[in-house]
């Protein structure tokens, strides 16, 4: 059995942003501005059983997932070297100096 990386992959963190995007209130108002209906064919949103339809968001600029995932790893998820471990007291007074 191969070992686990120690660091998040790429597709751990993709997939957090994912579901991140799809709980998010900017999406919600889209769908609900949208009147949960296909901008290009008008097809509507249906849950009624055999006649299924979903819509998705689409980001008219498309996402950057490379650049993305590069910035979340060099500023959130860093290596364990550029980490300390503070109680809460101490992290707040670290984020007062800011």
């Amino acid at each position: 059995m191969a070992k686990k990386s120690p660091l998040s992959t790429n597709t751990f963190i993709k997939a957090a942003l994912h579901r991140m995007f799809l709980r998010s209130r900017e999406r919600a108002l889209r769908l609900k501005q949208d009147g949960y209906c296909c901008q290009v064919c008008g097809a509507k949103q249906s849950r009624r059983r055999g006649a299924e339809v979903k819509v998705n968001c689409h980001h008219l600029n498309g996402v950057r997932w490379k650049e993305m995932i590069a910035y979340i790893r060099q500023e959130l998820l860093v290596t364990p070297d550029k980490l300390t471990t503070l109680c809460v007291t101490c992290h707040k007074s670290e984020h007062e100096e800011d």
